[in-house]
């Protein structure tokens, strides 16, 4: 059926119906328009345009056709209707009647799309942080089992200094914790509802645009009708995360690509993920990461076909914005695709690593050692650097590395080299020194890979159910803090300093239904705290507190913070998470703040913990 025969006298030409039509691969937002029809029902209810009767009707048909989509997504393609509007539409006609043709009332397809495709981009954007999570999360363990395992480093392509593979992999999941935090920010921006803008001047039906927007998940309803319909910045947006993220996924495969090149051979991939010649018995080929970085050109391209189409647009609605999802939804499919598949082959990676550290030796990768040295003797760097550069000419001439010249060899380019610049030439002793902060020392590398983990578990418990605290969580803290206090285990707080000190709250949920929080207070000497965590009976051996422990310990990081502490008395339950153990006498601010006010307080059994950051 279509929803906009009235006008015309004769029906669509097949040829333009089929160049028009997009339920070929607008279905894909079924779940999406049946969320938004649900929620829209229930406004139109709301606001007296629906009876009763006539809502629980549509609440029921809807349910149906969402319960039959889930089941089987491409139910939409056995029909020949001309998008997934008109096909819900008439699937609820059949359903109910006449009813049905009252659900349209004082919205547009243009909102209505708009409100689709936002949806859509929400929960697509959910997964794709879970994927990096797992990929990040594989890096690590990668990471933690070579942390001390040289590899050859390279800059132009050529050996340059030693590194080792734990820190090689460290680089990559920076780059991907990069790609969560700009993910988490397309999604804070695609956070605005436009349902209730019509087709471009706003709705005359007398409803709560905020509540509606609440209603389905949004943080806020967009305060312009004509921005509404036609924005689709939040799509650009997310392309270019995946254009980014995709960018990172093809450098780390020309990496292993490379490290699993008979040129290098620093690194082997198991069967599992390796495809040979049909020709070359020899060939063991690295397909999986000669996709990863041939299908990032793919992704590119989409990102700069939805720029073009947008750029020359009026406001607000046109036709050419129906362009913006079959480029949309194949560059966020081939994304989480390429996710997955970094996650499944890092593990299938290994190093080989006596050969790595053979190669990381080679090519005079030891020359910045030379000149440094020659700077402790006094000479400027300047001038260390030129004396180093003719000692490698001349180990090169004669066919030696620098380690194995001899001491006069060595002095013919300055007379202050002597015996000790052996050690200093040797594989370990550079790598040791480099120990400051990002350095590739085996030290650097183990506190990398502890904040990193850190970073892991704070965003994985922001991933699943731990959001910052608001305003309107404030009765159901309130509740929890109560609860606990009357068990003994927790100190009461009043609403008013629940209410001043919101923005120090977590929460965790279920279904949307808060059932757990804790706090981050934060001392005037800059040491912090965790308290007042709880949750309801109910939500315990879930793992949600974990989560509200690390998302707290993830707070304190991005505030600087590099202690937190904890009075417990399931002191068990803490060390699981790292904490340590230390004296209570040792925390003044802790006895200043609350230990005078606690009913315990002369009969104290808490366990203080630290957490060092």
């Amino acid at each position: 059926m279509s929803l906009w025969g009235g006008r015309f006298s004769e029906p669509s030409a097949a040829e333009f119906k089929q160049f028009n039509d997009s339920l070929r691969f607008d279905y894909k937002l079924a779940p999406y328009d049946l969320q938004a029809s649900l929620a829209w029902a229930q406004a139109l209810m709301l606001a007296g345009l629906l009876t009763a009767d006539e809502h629980q009707q549509l609440q029921q048909a809807l349910e149906e056709l969402r319960a039959a989509v889930l089941e089987q997504p491409e139910l939409p393609l056995q029909t020949n209707e001309e998008d997934i509007h008109s096909w819900v539409e008439s699937q609820l006609i059949e359903k109910i009647g006449a009813t049905a043709k009252k659900l349209h009332t004082g919205r547009s397809r243009n909102d209505l799309v708009a409100t689709d495709l936002r949806l859509f981009c929400k929960a697509v954007c959910g997964e794709l942080i879970t994927a990096n999570l797992a990929a990040i999360k594989n890096l690590l363990a990668f990471a933690e089992r070579y942390q001390a395992a040289a590899l050859p480093g390279y800059t132009h392509l050529q050996r340059a200094q030693p590194i080792m593979a734990g820190h090689w992999a460290l680089a990559y999941v920076q780059m991907l914790q990069r790609d969560v935090s700009r993910l988490k920010e397309a999604m804070k921006r695609m956070d605005v509802c436009p349902l209730g803008s019509g087709a471009l001047a706003g709705t005359t039906a007398p409803l709560d645009r905020q509540a509606l927007a609440e209603a389905l998940g949004f943080r806020h309803a967009c305060e312009n009708s004509l921005d509404g319909v036609s924005d689709r910045d939040f799509a650009l947006d997310l392309l270019h995360s995946a254009s980014t993220g995709m960018m990172h996924l093809s450098r780390i495969a020309e990496d292993v690509i490379f490290y699993c090149s008979g040129e290098s051979g620093c690194f082997a991939m198991s069967d599992r993920i390796s495809s040979g010649s049909s020709l070359m018995p020899q060939k063991k080929n690295p397909d999986l990461f000669e996709l990863l970085r041939g299908k990032t050109g793919r992704v590119f391209g989409h990102q700069h076909a939805l720029q073009t189409t947008l750029k020359g647009l009026p406001l607000a609605y046109n036709k050419d914005m129906q362009e913006d999802k079959e480029g949309l939804f194949d560059a966020l499919q081939t994304y989480l695709q390429c996710l997955q598949m970094l996650a499944f082959a890092v593990p299938e990676l290994s190093v080989n690593e006596a050969h790595a550290r053979q190669q990381a030796t080679m090519g005079y990768s030891n020359a910045t050692e030379l000149a440094d040295y020659l700077v402790s003797k006094g000479i400027p760097f300047r001038d260390a650097h030129h004396i180093t550069g003719e000692a490698v000419v001349y180990a090169q001439q004669q066919g030696k590395p620098l380690e194995e010249l001899t001491l006069p060899e060595f002095t013919q380019f300055s007379a202050k080299i002597g015996d000790d610049v052996y050690p200093v030439l040797e594989l370990d002793y550079g790598v040791q020194q480099r120990s400051a902060l990002g350095g590739t020392a085996p030290s650097s590398v183990r506190t990398a890979i502890k904040h990193a983990s850190d970073w892991w578990h704070a965003a994985q418990a922001a991933s699943k159910h731990v959001r910052q605290a608001r305003l309107s969580d404030v009765d159901k803290i309130c509740d929890l803090i109560a609860y606990w206090a009357e068990q003994g285990e927790n100190l009461p707080r009043s609403k008013e300093d629940v209410l001043q000190g919101i923005q120090s709250f977590a929460v965790a949920e279920i279904d949307d239904e808060v059932v757990g929080c804790a706090a981050l207070y934060v001392y005037t000497t800059g040491l912090a705290e965790i308290r007042s965590l709880g949750l309801f009976p109910s939500a315990q051996g879930k793992g949600m507190g974990a989560e509200l422990v690390a998302f707290l310990l993830g707070k304190a990081r991005d505030l600087g913070i590099s202690r937190t502490i904890v009075l417990t008395r399931v002191p068990e339950f803490f060390g699981k998470l790292n904490f340590r153990l230390t004296v209570k006498e040792k925390l003044p601010e802790k006895v200043i703040k609350d230990c005078d006010i606690c009913p315990r307080k002369d009969n104290c059994d808490e366990t203080a913990l630290e957490y060092l950051l």
